[in-house]
């Protein structure tokens, strides 16, 4: 009964975007959490890509043929995530695939991609086990355009001990996720290596809305900076309930922000940092945003997540056009020879590991008066 109610699920949530050609498409995969804990991050990934295809196939499509998405909301659940994967490389034959973001969900459904030969372009999964397996080898058909927890980890780290001038950490994490475990992993690792000390280690899980007890604990021990390496919705909770405890600390935390966390988080949002991929306000992002908000009929709020899956289709498109071919074994040798592809957000260029080679990281700051994240530095590890 269980893989009855999922199956309909996954076809219930597929859908096409493509316009009137001759040519046969080229039907390309989505993956994305449009339900579940990450609803929002995958939307706002939906909706991207829906603009990135309109607009190539309205320039001509590629190789004079249009793109066709099929895609399937994997509700934040590897088991759907894997079935979704399935799908795509044996039943609706797409020759690359897009999303989502959580690297828990790209990990699972690796070996999918890798038995079938289909490349596979992860959003925002910052894990390293992403593109490479637990012995260290590159799986062939995974690729990111995102940077890694390492990287990400140390930017958080160089940001605490030199800008914010913290001697002191404590962190609070959710022990159920990949990516949260392996930010503070990282994380400990290089402001240990700078000089800095841990001095509160609290986990949580995924599906905890209570975080008095260990926020107290952190409380109680003084850290000059608080890290959460996490993201969801149990991000705004905990930032509301450390404010609400009287921290009044600094938080820094990865690339889980989004501008959903005010309506929760309101004015507590204040001293807070973020690690990012772009800057929502980059003059050179409004197009992007205005197409979005004409498209949507609402304001982008997930802004990383909606870069990255418009940057992906337009890296895919770039690859095709290399290949000369859809072939999904050529398209995997393009991708990997990517070299100073100009995105939206980058120029791109694949590291032997399948990941963006020296991409800076950016630091938001919260403003609550504007109910905004902006611009505070740049930053690429040291």
């Amino acid at each position: 009964m269980k893989s009855k109610f999922l199956a309909l699920v996954l076809l219930f949530s597929l859908v096409s975007f493509s316009c009137s050609y001759a040519a046969e498409p080229i039907k390309i995969g989505e993956i994305a959490t449009v339900t579940g804990d990450f609803a929002a991050y995958g939307v706002a990934e939906v909706e991207s890509i829906k603009i990135a295809v309109a607009e190539i196939n309205a320039a001509g499509g590629v190789l004079g043929r249009p793109l066709e998405v099929v895609m399937y909301d994997c509700r934040t659940r590897q088991e759907d995530m894997v079935n979704a994967a399935r799908r795509l490389v044996e039943q609706d034959k797409v020759v690359a695939a897009i999303g989502p973001s959580g690297s828990g969900l790209c990990i699972a459904a690796a070996p999918v991609f890798n038995r079938g030969h289909v490349a596979h372009l992860g959003t925002l999964p910052t894990n390293p086990l992403v593109t490479i397996d637990e012995s260290g080898k590159v799986r062939p058909y995974n690729f990111r355009i995102c940077f890694l927890d390492p990287y990400q980890g140390a930017i958080m780290a160089q940001f605490a001990f030199k800008t914010l001038k913290a001697k002191t950490a404590a962190i609070l994490y959710d022990v159920s996720s990949d990516y949260s475990q392996g930010q503070r992993e990282f994380f400990i690792a290089s402001f240990e290596k700078s000089g800095g000390k841990i001095i509160a280690d609290e986990g949580f899980r995924g599906d905890d809305v209570d975080f008095r007890s260990q926020l107290t604990n952190i409380k109680d021990a003084g850290a000059d900076v608080l890290i959460f390496p996490f993201m969801g919705k149990s991000l705004p909770l905990a930032v509301r309930q450390a404010r609400e405890l009287g921290i009044e600390t600094s938080i820094v935390g990865g690339d889980g922000y989004g501008d959903f966390m005010w309506e929760i988080s309101e004015d507590t949002l204040r001293n807070t940092y973020w690690v990012s991929h772009v800057d929502r306000y980059d003059p050179t992002l409004k197009e992007f945003f205005d197409k979005y908000l004409a498209s949507a009929g609402t304001e982008c709020q997930e802004f990383m997540n909606a870069v990255m899956a418009y940057d992906c289709v337009y890296w895919l498109k770039d690859a095709i056009e290399r290949a000369g071919s859809t072939e999904p074994e050529k398209i995997r040798d393009a991708l990997e020879k990517t070299k100073d592809l100009k995105l939206l957000h980058c120029v791109l260029t694949m590291d032997e590991y399948h990941n963006p080679k020296d991409k800076d990281g950016v630091i938001l700051r919260c403003d609550p008066e504007q109910r905004k994240a902006l611009f505070c530095e740049k930053i690429r590890p040291e």
